[in-house]
């Protein structure tokens, strides 16, 4: 396989500080003690705010081996340290088996001085791997809700977060646009509209597709009930029920191509489609590829037959073909009805063949709920047994359900929370507490609306980027807008200021003597920070995981403020305080830019 030696995360163009650290004690400890040492032999973090020091050298691995105490070894080290690299370290203290490092000054003004204007700062710049995300793969016959916002949340800022990091990235969705659940919203639509349309109706397609779908489950409900009601059993009354015979009739049609029915799905899937655009447009979610399930039920089934004949699949009496995988810990497995009609490992296992013949990817990563867990745990492994050269590529980005204070949704029964009533809501949360901090008054009403929706999406998209996808959520759509707590308009609200801070105070770019008085510690940990951004962002990528940019964010924005409470900028003791503070101020404001922009929010220039 092609992927044996490479990962999401690229090499970045300046090596970080920790990498440089773990190098330089490597090397120091193969000096010391004549033999090879590697930067996985030790770990290096960054020292506690309550010790002197900016790095931390973690000596209790190697004491037993080396049989020292750790004041003799870290005093060792850090001797030699200090001699092999007096331009990189000022010096060290050692606690109960710890190496406190300080870095010289001169390191964090240097690093300030080349990059406060580099908005490239942290990305790498060599080429990574190609890699397929596949995200949202929504049903035409309701609209986007809550649940796939996370998805499609999840699923872009996967993208361009793995872009950031290097890599080629196609960005692809499935449309699921077949099947019994679509003839449900068709056959509702034929039996209850009297001819409506969404532009009869002034409704978005999707809504009013989505509409007909929950009227066919109440009149389906109502049938069932009745049958049971005249004694059947519950079994057979959802059987007999007139309109599911009905529905599974017109699904015959379909398949057969009858052309009443098809220009009846064609028609109500571009309503559909001109909702979904529409929808994400408004959340900036946008695909390199889409793939419809109509155009791709059909493969996989070459495949299959290919399989049987080296008796990887096997079939059954009644003519099915099955997969036996009970020895993987799992079950058997239908892939071929006995009709010869695929199902949907089948058609995924073909698709999966497409995606890799059309793009040579190294990784196909999809995102899908955690409720399809076992279902992709089946696909990888057919294809791993089928010798399929993408197998091993195949990555389930699993992520747990969002649920509302009120409960969990059901999109039968109506109760779902719809992507775009989410939307508006969260904008009108937005208009009333940015009214509460009265401090836009002077906006005008177009720029006013646009903040709004700017607030009130990224409070969304960061409320539920903020949680570690595996973990299921949540979704409070007051507490994701307070200004002062662990939310997207807290570090919108920061970069605001920052940017109004650079509006009144110019940066000497030609100002480079900031030598006399040293970095106070706020000015530390701010530059720390900012130089963690580019580890931030490989393991993002290496995990797959955006909240650890949503918290590396929050935490920086926490400590410019704390900075900013405790320091003046633009009052700062000497002329060398005030640059030194302006260029932190404009670093800041980049790194936090960038980190949101990974996570799809913008931020304003004003607030």
């Amino acid at each position: 396989m092609k992927l044996a030696n490479r990962t999401f995360a690229a090499i970045l163009e300046k090596i970080m500080i920790v990498s440089q650290v773990k190098e330089k004690v490597a090397a120091a400890l193969e000096q010391l003690f004549n033999q090879p040492f590697t930067e996985k032999d030790f770990q290096v973090n960054q020292t506690k705010p309550e010790f002197e020091g900016d790095y931390t050298v973690v000596l209790f691995s190697l004491v037993k081996s080396l049989k020292l105490s750790p004041d003799q070894l870290g005093n060792s080290l850090g001797n030699q340290l200090l001699k092999n690299h007096p331009d990189l370290f000022t010096g060290f203290n050692i606690i109960k088996g710890f190496l406190n490092l300080s870095i010289k000054d001169e390191f964090w003004f240097s690093l300030l001085e080349e990059n406060f204007a580099n908005n490239s700062f942290g990305k790498a710049t060599a080429t990574g791997i190609k890699v397929m995300v596949e995200y949202s793969s929504p049903n035409t016959n309701k609209p986007l809700h809550l649940g796939h916002l996370r998805n499609n949340f999840l699923g872009w800022s996967i993208a361009e977060i793995l872009k950031a990091n290097g890599n080629e990235v196609i960005k692809t969705c499935v449309v699921n646009d077949r099947g019994i659940h679509i003839c449900k919203s068709m056959l509702a639509w034929k039996l209850f509209s009297n001819g409506a349309t969404p532009q009869t109706t002034n409704q978005k397609g999707d809504h009013f597709v989505g509409d007909y779908y929950v009227k066919f489950n109440d009149a389906y409900k109502k049938e069932v009930e009745d049958l049971i009601s005249a004694g059947q059993s519950k079994e057979d009354a959802e059987r007999n029920s007139p309109i599911m015979q009905q529905t599974q009739e017109m699904l015959k049609k379909w398949e057969a191509g009858d052309p009443e029915t098809m220009e009846l799905w064609r028609t109500m899937n571009q309503w559909v489609y001109a909702g979904f655009d529409e929808t994400y447009k408004r959340i900036g979610s946008d695909f390199d590829r889409i793939y419809y399930e109509s155009q791709t039920y059909l493969l996989g089934r070459d495949t299959v037959q290919e399989g049987l004949k080296k008796g990887i699949f096997f079939r059954k009496e009644d003519g099915s073909v099955w997969i036996d995988l009970t020895a993987d810990g799992l079950d058997e497995k239908l892939v071929l009805r006995k009709d010869g009609t695929s199902v949907y490992i089948t058609q995924d296992i073909g698709l999966a063949q497409d995606k890799y013949r059309e793009y040579g990817i190294d990784k196909s990563i999809y995102v899908i709920g955690d409720e399809q867990n076992y279902h992709m745990k089946v696909l990888k492994l057919i294809c791993q047994k089928i010798g399929l050269p993408y197998a091993d590529s195949i990555y389930h980005l699993s992520y747990g359900m969002v649920e509302l204070p009120t409960g969990k949704m059901k999109s039968r029964e109506g109760t779902v929370v719809d992507a775009d009533d989410i939307v508006d809501e969260m904008n009108a949360i937005a208009a009333r507490h940015t009214a509460e901090l009265g401090k836009v008054q002077d906006f005008a009403p177009e720029s006013l609306k646009e903040l709004y929706d700017t607030i009130g999406l990224g409070a969304l998209k960061f409320f539920l980027l903020r949680v570690e996808p595996k973990k299921k959520m949540v979704f409070n759509p007051e507490e994701s807008v307070d200004f002062h707590g662990f939310t997207g308009p807290f570090i919108q609200y920061t970069h605001a200021r920052i940017k109004s801070i650079l509006r009144k105070e110019s940066i000497n770019s030609s100002y480079k003597n900031y030598d006399g008085n040293g970095l106070l510690p706020l000015e530390k940990s701010l530059l720390i920070s900012l130089e963690q951004y580019g580890d931030i962002l490989q393991q993002s990528a290496t995990e797959l995981n955006p909240s650890v940019i949503a918290i590396f964010a929050f935490n920086l924005a926490k400590t410019f403020n704390s900075f900013y409470a405790e320091h003046s900028v633009m009052q700062a003791e000497t002329e060398s305080k005030k640059q030194l503070r302006l260029r932190i101020a404009a670093m800041t404001a980049i790194v936090l830019s960038s980190s949101m922009r990974l996570l799809g929010i913008r931020v304003p220039e004003r607030m």
